[in-house]
Parts: structure tokens; sequence; C-alpha cells
């Protein structure tokens, strides 16, 4: 059952990446005190991932944005247990960060199908509450979008990163000769001759603050962190955001787009990073190029033209530098090889990572096991002992029984967990043929013997 209520969401355009919910778990059913009947627990509400969702279809499916899970069923004569409420489940895309709150993370729904609990249902009415349900668990949580996508596009505004992507991809982005073109992600997929398939995702230009949200700033750092590579896009003439901003460099702007993903989290620059030199079409493009590979190759030569609040702690190893010219079509289709290609070293390393770490499992999992082995070996014969000899005293005792005793039959059974019943039919046949006095001395004198 779902009912509404008002919610706060934030947009550019048609993109939603955020949403506030409110959610409860359903209140269990009443119990049945004169026959002890249990009430039926009150249903769970549930984040669900899934493919080709997005949070504005969630918004316009659900206005009000208010999901309450349904309520247990009453013990009755019939039904002594009652059954539980109906689950709610939420439909949200892949890629979504739950929080609550106080911003804390509930968890992340990272493929389709993967389910998070935001809020539980209350028990049903039994002993231990009287037989009076418990109401459901009351949370608002916050939706989270991080774009999922192989190669996420990093740099200034204006530096040519849609027309990029809609060169490399068949994505349509807003295209124009203005800064802050690009209002909202834009996800694009390079397809190549054998049907791979690589995603890449343009975000709105950053500026110089981005990490303390200016600009689109915390909006849009975000979904950086997804990305299994960073493709950085420079302008080779350089960037100046208005005549009231320093002139950059294309050598500038690298350095300074690395020290904004390092104020934002530092875990940005370990991810694999590629070099887009844009608009190579222009004037002197490639003189400027000539001097922006000096530059690269020996960065701390440079650096003392920076601020000390400039320089980031390490700079960016850029595993391709591909000049290019999304006008032209120059340099392209070896931007798209390159990608590819570093995609699939990547993955080749984390396998060889992953194959290593299971052989290291199995190797450590074989020295336990013989460890154990040998354990149980010297384990099971001091049982096999002890069992026996528990059986020998039982089976003299009850041979010098006499009279009825002859009927007592006693069937010794193989299993090594019976040591416990042994030892109490010792007890019990001492008690009944000897007597009480006699149970001590017997006892003692066969667990000296074991």
């Amino acid at each position: 059952m779902v009912h509404c209520s008002c919610v706060l969401f934030r947009k550019y355009g048609n993109f939603i990446d955020n949403l506030r919910l409110f959610t409860k778990g359903g209140t269990g059913g009443m119990g049945y005190p004169r026959l002890g009947g249990e009430g039926g627990k009150g249903g769970d509400v549930w984040v669900v991932a899934q493919n080709r969702m997005t949070l504005k279809q969630l918004k316009d499916r659900y206005p009000q944005k208010r999901f309450v899970a349904g309520v247990g069923a009453n013990s009755k004569i019939s039904a002594l247990k009652g059954s539980k409420g109906k689950d709610c489940e939420i439909p949200v895309p892949v890629g979504i960060s739950v929080t609550d709150e106080n911003g804390k993370i509930i968890g992340e729904l990272n493929k389709e199908d993967d389910r998070i609990l935001v809020a539980e249902g209350g028990l049903g009415g039994k002993l231990l509450t009287n037989f009076l349900p418990l109401k459901g668990q009351k949370r608002v949580i916050h939706l989270d979008l991080k774009l999922i996508a192989d190669v996420g596009l990093v740099g200034f505004p204006n530096a040519g990163k849609s027309s990029l992507l809609s060169q490399v991809s068949h994505a349509k982005p807003a295209i124009a000769d203005y800064a802050f073109t690009t209002l909202k992600p834009e996800l694009g997929k390079i397809m190549y001759n054998d049907f791979k398939q690589i995603s890449v995702a343009d975000l709105p230009g950053l500026i110089e603050g981005a990490h303390m949200n200016k600009g689109m700033g915390h909006k849009f750092l975000k979904h950086i962190e997804r990305t299994r590579q960073l493709l950085f896009v420079v302008d080779i003439s350089g960037f100046q955001l208005s005549y009231r901003t320093e002139y950059r460099t294309a050598f500038e702007t690298i350095i300074l787009l690395t020290k904004e993903l390092e104020l934002y989290k530092e875990e940005l620059q370990t991810k694999p990073a590629l070099l887009a030199v844009n608009k190579m079409d222009l004037p002197d493009a490639q003189d400027k190029l000539h001097e922006l590979m000096n530059q690269l190759q020996n960065p701390k030569d440079f650096l003392h033209l920076f601020g000390k609040n400039m320089i980031p702690e390490r700079t960016v190893e850029f595993q391709h530098i591909i000049p290019v010219s999304a006008v032209t079509g120059e340099g392209i289709e070896e931007l798209k090889n390159c990608i590819r290609k570093s995609l699939d070293e990547q993955a080749n390393q984390e396998n060889d990572a992953y194959h290593k770490k299971q052989l290291l499992n199995l190797w450590i999992s074989d020295k336990v096991s013989s460890t154990n082995t040998v354990q149980v070996a010297v384990c099971t014969h001091v049982e096999e002992n002890r069992r026996d000899l528990l059986s020998l005293y039982i089976s003299h005792l009850i041979t010098e029984t006499a009279g009825d005793w002859n009927r007592l039959i006693y069937s010794q059974q193989k299993n090594k967990n019976e040591e416990k019943h042994l030892e109490f039919v010792l007890i019990t046949v001492t008690r009944l043929c000897i007597g009480l006095k006699l149970e001590t001395y017997m006892y003692r004198k066969c667990e000296r013997q074991c």
C-alpha cells in the first residue's frame, strides 16, 4: 500500500539525482490471548534496483513519496498464527546510495535486483507484548544517484567534452560556444565493430573551488566516484572562465583539475586516467602540444609557477595522451582504441589479482585442513579408546547382574557422539544394580581407566 506526502528533490532540467522519501513498516497483527495466538508481523519496506528506471520516473509515478507497508493479519481461531503483511518495494535506478536523515549510509545498490531493507515491520501481538501489536519502523531516507560508467569525462567548462562525447558515441548532448552548456550528466556508449560497448559519462564542467561546492561542485563530482577510469579533456589553447578570472594554460588546467579531485576525495587520484588534448584544429596547436608534452614529462620542473595551495600531493600519470579534434574528427578512432585498451588492461590486472587471492585462500585452506585432519585423527583415537572402555565396563556390569536384569538389552551404536549416552547408561545401571553408596566409587574407577 502506498500513501503520499510531500517530497524534496533537486533537479537540473529533467534530471533528478536526489530524492527524500518517507517510509514506514507495517504494524503487526493483534494476538489472540485466550488461545495464545500470535499476530502476523507487519510488512517491510525495501529499496530495489531496477534497470531502465530513473528517479524522475519514481517521482512521476509516486508524486508525494510516502511508502507504507501492509499490516500483519490478526490471530483468529481458524488461523492462530497471523500472516505477514505485504512488503512495499521502492523501484530505483542502479547506482543509488541510500542514507538516513543523519547522513549515515544504509547501503548501496550497484546492480540489478540489489535490495536494501529501509523500514522493518512491527512484531505481531504475542505473549511477550501482552498480545498487543507493535508499530512498524518509521524512517526518512535519501536516495542519492551516482552514475555508473566505464569512463568519466573530467574538464573545465567549454573544453569540448560534449562535442567529444557526440563524436565517440551516439549521444546527442547540448553543444554551444559558451561555458556550462552541460547542465546535467549525459551518458553515451562507444560501440565497437565486435559489438563491445563502453559507457562514457559527460559531466558538467568543473571550476576552481569545486571541492567547496562552487559551481556545480559536489552535485556532479560524486558521479566520478563510480567510474572505472577518468578521461581528462583539456583545451589546447587554455581556459579562462571570464574576464575577471585568470587565464590558465592547458598544463595549468590539468594541475588544477588534479587538485580539485584530490581535495574532494583522494581516492579519485588512484583511478587509471587518460588525457584527450582537444581542439587540435586551432592555429599553433602543434606547438602548444609539444610544449604541453614537455611539461607533462617533467611536471616538477614547472610546479614552482603555482601557489602552494594549488599544487596537488601527487600528479596524475596518464596511461595515454591523445591529441584530438571533436570538430574535424582527428584522433577520435585512436582515442576509442586507447580507451578500450586501457579498460582491457585494467580488467586483466583485476582478474590476475582476483586469481592470486583465490589461490592464496586455497593454499591457506589446505594448510588448515591438513592440520585439522591430524587433530581429528588424534582425538578420534582417544575417543574410541574411551568408548571401548566404557562399553566393556557396562557389558561386564550387565553380565554380573542376576535375576530380572538379564532382560536388559544394551545395543552399542557406532556413532562416536554416543559417549555422553554411554556415561548416562553407566550411572543408571550402577544405581540399579549395586546401589547408591557405590555409585561414586564405580564411576570414578571407570573415569581413571578412560
